[in-house]
């Protein structure tokens, strides 16, 4: 499968941005549309960026109509937990509303293949040690309320529409760094555990905040599934080939089926990166689960994925690298600190 036209939303940011670039290598067509709120246009390495907001259903559909996309991937949206208890209409308006804009207007210009940037946050507090995907949607706050409502019209539309097909992929939590060094996380106030963690090795900040840490796990901080950007960004290669071969609609999780509590990934960070940090306990979040964890045969069997970058040390090692590499000035980022 080669030369397929996609469309992706988000595509500035930090996972549609390694997604983009993925794509482009793999011979595929690519357009960017991001409005740049948390994206960066220096992370389109390939193909072209249309600025525009996913609200701006003008702007979008002249996007569409011009490129004529095979298919949209769709990562546009707020992510972050706590905020969104706190602001829960902005994840409603973003991550709900604005997903519909989109497909709505992708569907009346003929597109008939998505892949949609869900999360493990949709399965709320799972009872099981690994979670399926035919497991209770129940979430605990309105960032994966959002983008369980978002699944639900997706799936409701699907059904409407016999020639619509799509893949919804229920990501753990995200990390690490492009393996070859050209792409990673620049957030201004990042929130992510091992990006939080590398900062604090480096100085930016004084110390590193532990949410909870009486949790029932073993020691008593949260335990999450981590997977490498690059895994996921493969997924959603794989995902496109699988629609565009006919493929029927599906939810699939992406992890790797195993978690790491925060005192492990904090012992990790500071083996990787040979610093003794500050660490301080501090009470739990709202919204924040004790344990999410994937059952990721379905992915594997259905698209015959297979994650290449599946150890918690690389995926510290290569966000490691990615932030020093910014103190040297990696390549377009210098410019736009």
């Amino acid at each position: 499968m080669s030369g397929v036209k996609v469309l992706v939303t988000g595509g500035a940011g930090y996972i549609g941005s390694q997604v983009s670039l993925l794509l482009s290598e793999a011979g595929h067509q690519v357009l960017v549309y991001d409005n740049l709120s948390t994206g960066n246009a220096w992370a389109v390495l390939n193909g072209e960026l249309v600025v525009g907001d996913i609200h701006d259903r003008a702007t979008f559909r002249q996007a569409v109509r011009a490129f004529c996309p095979d298919a949209v991937m769709h990562f546009a949206a707020s992510i972050e937990v706590g905020e969104s208890v706190k602001n829960p209409l902005k994840y409603y308006i973003n991550n709900t509303c604005g997903f519909s804009s989109v497909l709505e207007v992708a569907r009346e210009e003929g597109v008939k293949n998505f892949i949609f940037s869900s999360t493990a946050a949709v399965y709320g507090l799972p009872e099981k040690e690994l979670i399926s995907e035919g497991d209770p949607l129940a979430p605990i706050n309105p960032y994966g309320a959002s983008k369980m409502m978002s699944e639900r019209v997706l799936e409701d539309f699907a059904s409407a529409d016999d020639e619509f097909n799509y893949v919804s992929l229920r990501y753990f939590n995200v990390a690490g760094a492009d393996v070859e060094g050209r792409l990673g996380q620049l957030y201004k106030n990042p929130t992510h555990l091992i990006t939080r963690a590398l900062k604090t090795a480096k100085g930016e900040f004084d110390k590193l905040e532990i949410y909870g840490t009486y949790y029932k796990t073993p020691d008593g901080t949260c335990i999450r599934d981590y997977i490498h950007v690059t895994d996921l960004a493969e997924a959603h290669i794989v995902a496109l080939g699988y629609l565009i071969g006919g493929g029927e609609s599906i939810a699939l999780n992406c992890g790797y089926g195993r978690g790491y509590s925060v005192k492990e990934v904090v012992a990790e960070v500071k083996e990787v990166t040979g610093v003794d940090f500050t660490v301080i306990d501090c009470k739990p979040r709202e919204g924040d689960p004790p344990r999410l964890v994937a059952d990721n045969k379905k992915i594997m069997e259905t698209l015959g994925w297979e994650p290449s970058h599946d150890t918690l040390h690389e995926i510290i090692k290569t966000a490691w690298e990615w932030e020093l590499s910014l103190e040297a000035g990696a390549p377009g980022v210098r410019k736009n600190l």
